[in-house]
């Protein structure tokens, strides 16, 4: 698997559980939601995300540039 779609599945997983945490507990777990929807909209004009030296550690590989 590729560090981009581990960013995905991650920030997928996360948002499934707050939204559940949100609905069992309180509303306020929603606010890690809108914390992830802010870390991909950074990444995605930066490049950079927090998880990828982690996913990176674990073995996921790089994508290959389309040539």
């Amino acid at each position: 698997m590729t560090v981009n779609a581990g960013l995905r599945m991650i920030a997928g997983i996360v948002v499934i559980l707050s939204v559940l945490l949100a609905i069992a507990f309180t509303n306020a777990w929603l606010l890690l939601t809108l914390l992830v929807g802010l870390n991909l909209l950074q990444s995605a004009f930066t490049g950079w995300c927090p998880a990828m030296p982690v996913l990176r550690k674990f073995g996921f590989r790089e994508e290959k540039p389309v040539s």
